[in-house]
């Protein structure tokens, strides 16, 4: 019996932007039914791939042949109606619509020619959540009011609307605690048993073992290695094909010694009314303090609420032993506060605007002389600043929407440099970073905690928040359950925590 042709083969893809080659001939092949796991590095080509893919972005050279037949994919609607599906990291969701209308949006439930809208629409939907598991999201409310992980959901319900024969799923994890990221790989399964295939991107190279039958591995828009087995392939093969060196999984090394002096940041009995219990803290400089928990613990509003993103029901923040004024953002950067926040594009970053009026944005009034900005002045400091942590290109006038992840952080790291802040607050520093910038990035904080800074670190990856932090707190559903030396800990331990609770020690 002859072998079936792949469900889709794309071959010599080339797609070229102003002054950049995105893709330099890559081929893909995808089977029915397999998961097929896309890695690289920021940069590498991922995004542009599987915008091709989706008919978002015309090749300029190169064919794709879907079911053995060669298609030109030349439009998202033209990619659907094939029965290929994508499900992007950056949602693209209508906040100001139900979650039943985006749905179906573009494809509205008919009878007899005519739009049935409301109880089809919501029943059909309610269909597919049920089907994802997650029967309590109402297909009424409207997606803006919904978690991360639910719009998630809605996200990839969208996706099963339509008769899909392949799906592409970049970085769907990204936003989901242990319990979602198991249910999402049951529905990949269910997915595939159907016969479904699934692209998957993900930096996450623990869950490329776990779901993964294939692996391609794109670099400099170049594929330089093609269906490699996604269980039996060494890690360290995998990173090396990804950075063209061999990268480590280690952490820089602790301090010998506990850090000293008195703290920096003190929080006292901080709470906010249904997201998180009073609770309290210490940051001494040179130290980093660990927030460990799921989705929903409280980790980031604990976060937002120091930082005074959100005013505190009681408690109190206290900098170098001075309170600072509740629900005041303006007040913690004047006492020395910075935060990266989880959603750096959206929350930290000005993405129209150059690397150097980033990191410049918080100090605006070093450069202001009489209402006139020193232009000079302002792009030496930002030179400055990006040169201290390395970040690439090392050209401050570049638009920063044109950085990796990777460096986008550092944009946002620089900014507080350059601002001379005390203490630095961390929400998922690595998110959407690949491995070999992840190194960087933590050798950065490691060293910045070294020369006297105190960090206050948030992370959903426990490897990462054990392997980093000095102390750790370990939070299940806004209280604090556990508080250990991260070198007492586990993430068997951590994880059996924030699941089951402990009384706090």
């Amino acid at each position: 019996m002859a072998p079936q042709p792949p469900l889709l083969s794309m071959s010599g893809i080339t797609k070229s932007f102003p002054g950049v080659r995105a893709l330099d001939g890559v081929d893909l092949d995808v089977q029915a039914g397999e998961v097929h796991c896309l890695l690289g590095q920021n940069g590498a080509g991922k995004s542009t791939l599987i915008k091709v893919l989706a008919g978002a972005h015309q090749p300029d050279s190169g064919t794709i042949r879907w079911r053995g037949e060669d298609v030109t994919l030349r439009s998202p609607i033209a990619a659907m109606r094939l029965g290929i599906a994508t499900i992007y990291q950056e949602l693209d969701l209508v906040e100001h619509l139900s979650v039943a209308e985006n749905v179906h949006l573009g494809h509205e439930p008919t009878t007899a020619g005519f739009v049935v809208r409301g109880r089809a629409a919501k029943a059909s939907t309610a269909a597919l959540l049920e089907r994802l598991g997650h029967p309590e999201i109402d297909p009424g409310r409207l997606v803006g009011d919904l978690s991360a992980a639910h719009q998630q959901i809605v996200s990839m319900a969208r996706a099963l609307s339509h008769e899909v024969r392949l799906i592409v799923m970049d970085e769907p994890s990204a936003a989901l605690d242990p319990d979602e990221v198991d249910n999402l790989f049951r529905i990949v399964g269910d997915l595939t048993a159907d016969g479904v295939a699934v692209v998957y991107i993900s930096h996450r190279l623990e869950e490329i073992r776990r779901i993964g039958d294939r692996v391609t591995v794109l670099k400099d828009g170049r594929a330089v290695a093609g269906g490699l087995p996604a269980k039996s392939t060494p890690t360290k093969e995998v990173v090396a094909l990804m950075t063209g060196r061999n990268v480590e999984y280690v952490f820089p090394p602790r301090p010998a010694s506990d850090p000293q002096g008195d703290p920096v940041l003190v929080v006292e009995g901080l709470s906010r009314k249904g997201e998180f219990a009073p609770i309290d803290l210490q940051v001494r400089p040179g130290e980093i303090v660990g927030l460990a928990g799921l989705v929903g613990s409280g980790r980031s509003e604990i976060l937002e609420t120091v930082y005074g993103a959100r005013r505190p029901d009681t408690g109190r923040v206290l900098v170098d032993g001075k309170p600072l004024r509740p629900g005041s953002v303006r007040a913690a950067v004047r006492a020395g506060l910075g935060l990266a926040p989880e959603e750096r594009k959206a929350q930290a970053l000005l993405m129209l605007e150059s690397v150097t009026r980033n990191v410049s944005v918080s100090s605006m009034s070093r450069f202001a002389r009489l209402g006139w900005i020193d232009r000079r002045a302002e792009l030496g400091a930002a030179r400055a600043a990006v040169r201290e942590l390395s970040l690439r290109p090392d050209n401050p006038d570049v638009p920063v929407r044109t950085l990796s992840g990777g460096n986008q952080q550092k944009a946002v790291l620089a900014r507080w440099l350059l601002r001379g802040c005390r203490v630095l607050l961390l929400d998922e520093p690595t998110r959407g970073v690949d491995v070999g910038a992840r190194a960087e990035l933590y050798a950065v904080v490691r060293r910045l905690a070294d020369e006297g800074l105190a960090v206050l670190l948030v992370s959903s990856e426990v490897p990462e928040v054990l392997g980093l932090a000095d102390r750790v707190l370990v939070l299940r559903e806004g209280d604090v359950v556990h508080t250990a030396p991260a070198t007492q800990l586990d993430e068997h331990r951590v994880l059996d925590l924030v699941m089951e609770g402990s009384p706090a020690s």
